[in-house]
């Protein structure tokens, strides 16, 4: 099964900036959608952002217009880049397959921890 390892994550002031990276264990090729997940303490882990291999595109409403996902499969990996931080955006990020989170056998890896500042 493919593993993923992310990184990139670290403490910033509100209004920073932190550009998280996803590798793969194995080519993106053949996983049609990413994407990247984060969760804090109690809560459910939530989607933030996916993309598919044609590179479309979409976003949880609290995070458009201010991060970004991209994928290389040629690197197995996966960008968020992230701008105009809130407090309200801490949380562990985590990156997987869309299509084996939705159906219940994701391996989770030990995600990054974001940390906003205000």
């Amino acid at each position: 099964q493919v593993q993923f390892v992310e990184s990139g994550g670290g403490v910033v002031q509100s209004g920073g900036s932190l550009r998280l990276s996803c590798t793969a264990s194995r080519s993106l090729a053949t996983i049609q959608a990413m994407g990247w997940y984060r969760q804090v303490p109690g809560k459910s882990r939530e989607l933030v952002a996916a993309i598919t291999s044609e590179e479309h595109t979409e976003y949880d409403e609290s995070v458009l217009g201010r991060f970004t996902i991209s994928r290389d499969n040629a690197k197995n990996t996966v960008i968020l880049q992230m701008n105009g931080l809130k407090p309200e955006d801490t949380a562990v990020y985590f990156c997987n397959s869309r299509l084996r989170v939705h159906t219940g056998v994701a391996s989770w890896g030990q995600g990054t921890q974001v940390t906003v500042s205000s």
